[in-house]
């Protein structure tokens, strides 16, 4: 039997804990792989371990389950030696929606102009670090054509809880805001599971695709370690009544390869905005 591999993951929710429960049960009783899983507080705790050495006072994973940010943010800080491994279906083509209330007066972007604009916690890649970076490049600037409102709520888990989401959205509806940012996952929820008004707010912009989460891999674990996993991975079906549950907790229908290429915006603006400053320990 393989050694034991060691899997990061951030309990952001505890729903974290069942879903984890089912992957190691599939690993150790299907996949016949010893998977052990380690769950963090933030996503800095957890890149640090995914980097950490033998004999520093930190614990050490093999693996690391990131978001977008917590993914750039290991292969910058390991000189890009960390392997992505796989995503989610659902980790592709997630945009940026701008919302405003219907019927008021922002309804392009051109009108974010000496407004306000709300945002998620500021290590939120789809609610606060890409919508002023695709901002600027729009010709809009932070803090010089428009203002914002930031809720920094559940910081470490780099957006993954929603509730900064929920935040921008109640600022709209209540007019602290004249529009927010959000993810298009949380989008599709406002209008599909009815959290607001029907009707009471549009989306006025939409941004380009990018990707979000990643199974990252430490530099130095044995790439037929990082191989089994992998394969253990892609084999699980969402058509095996035994795996759907757990896919579906985790929000995805197939892991796939990764798709590296739309992280590049991201990689950008987290450079800009100093996410990606190395951090003092690490020097």
């Amino acid at each position: 039997m393989s050694r034991t591999i060691w899997v990061g993951a951030v309990a952001y929710d505890p729903k974290v804990v069942g879903i984890w429960e089912g992957m190691r049960r599939y690993f150790h009783e299907e996949a016949h792989l010893p998977v052990e899983v380690v769950l963090f507080q933030s996503y800095e705790a957890q890149v640090a371990a995914l980097l950490s050495q033998p004999g520093d006072p930190l614990p050490r994973i093999d693996i690391g389950w990131n978001t977008n940010l917590a993914y750039l943010q290991a292969d910058a800080w390991s000189d890009k030696r960390c392997r992505p491994i796989a995503m989610r279906d659902t980790d592709v083509g997630w945009m940026t929606k701008i919302v405003a209330v219907t019927g008021g007066p922002v309804t392009k972007l051109a009108d974010l102009r000496n407004r306000t604009l709300a945002l998620g916690s500021r290590d939120s890649g789809h609610a606060a670090i890409l919508p002023v970076h695709f901002l600027q490049h729009e010709g809009l600037v932070e803090a010089k054509h428009y203002r914002t409102l930031r809720f920094n709520t559940d910081l470490g888990k780099h957006g993954d809880t929603g509730r900064s989401e929920s935040d921008v959205v109640r600022a709209v509806l209540d007019g602290r805001a004249d529009a927010g940012a959000i993810g298009s996952p949380f989008w599709n929820a406002v209008r599909s599971e009815r959290l607001v008004p029907d009707g009471a707010l549009t989306e006025i912009w939409s941004s380009r695709p990018y990707n979000h989460c990643m199974f990252t891999a430490r530099s130095d674990l044995d790439p037929a370690l990082e191989q089994q996993f992998a394969k253990a991975l892609f084999a699980m079906s969402f058509e095996n009544p035994a795996h759907r549950p757990v896919l579906e907790a985790e929000g995805l229908r197939q892991w796939i390869a990764p798709q590296l290429e739309a992280y590049a915006e991201l990689r950008e603006a987290s450079a800009q905005q100093g996410f990606l400053a190395r951090p003092s320990a690490q020097v």
